[in-house]
């Protein structure tokens, strides 16, 4: 089943990788926007789930937030995190930077022990504001699920102009400061095999994880329906493996099966 979630504040969830995160969804609550188009990802393909609604505002995702804080300070449960996720690629909102400004101060006076998280794919990351942005948050998970241009196009399927070597090179920039997420599968895709557990798309993958020498890397395999039926979960042994290459690295890493 598709997940489509509401605008722009949903949850909290209870996230395998995260805890209590409440959820934050910059596009509009009836339809998918993203940069890449993952034949893994819960909320579907683009093509069938085109949304009719705008964005929420700025002023809808602070006032929105502002008082599902407040019911959640009075009411419970205090959150662990608060989470830019949703249908689709968050820092692609035009006001993504303002939105973080705004969630920052929020937080910071309801929840100060709360941490902020942003998943990205990373495709907006060359824009300074959101480089900026990205910055300032705790936990700023940007994706990279292999450095094989062709398996990026075939599988995270990005709209327009892409260059894996350019996002690694953006990546670095962070010096350290993000946390990489990869996911990892087998199965096929449109009569090829998309399996990027094997020492091919791994042993290239450490090496770009390496150079970005990032605080924590998180692998993950599929958990939800996907809308491509062919796909299948890697193994507990094909991630621990993988886990124990990166962690032989010195860099921390976490696993969700």
């Amino acid at each position: 089943m598709t997940v489509i979630y509401p605008s722009p504040i949903f949850g909290p969830v209870h996230s395998r990788r995260l805890g209590v995160s409440l959820g934050i969804n910059l596009l509009p609550s009836d339809g998918k926007v993203c940069s890449f188009d993952c034949i893994y990802c819960e909320c579907g393909f683009n093509t069938d789930h085109r949304p009719t609604k705008a964005l929420p505002t700025r002023e809808e995702v602070r006032e929105a937030l502002e008082v599902r804080l407040k019911d959640m300070k009075v009411n419970g449960p205090s959150p662990d995190v608060l989470t830019f996720a949703g249908n689709g690629e968050p820092t692609a909102h035009p006001h993504f930077p303002e939105i973080i400004e705004d969630t920052l101060l929020l937080r910071d006076k309801y929840f100060p022990e709360a941490k902020v998280s942003v998943l990205s794919n990373s495709t907006f990351i060359h824009r300074p504001s959101v480089f900026e942005a990205l910055n300032k948050v705790d936990n700023n998970i940007l994706k990279l699920d292999t450095v094989d241009e062709n398996y990026i196009h075939l599988v995270d399927r990005p709209a327009g102009k892409y260059s894996v070597s350019e996002i690694i090179e953006l990546l670095k920039e962070f010096k350290g400061n993000c946390i990489i997420q990869t996911m990892f599968m087998k199965g096929n895709y449109l009569d090829k095999e998309v399996d990027n557990t094997s020492d091919k798309y791994v042993l290239p993958w450490l090496e770009a994880v390496k150079a970005i020498t990032p605080r924590q890397v998180m692998i993950y395999t599929i958990d939800r329906e996907t809308p491509d039926h062919d796909l299948q979960k890697a193994s507990h042994e094909e991630l621990d493996r993988i886990a124990t290459l990166v962690k032989e690295t010195g860099i921390p890493v976490s696993v969700s099966y």
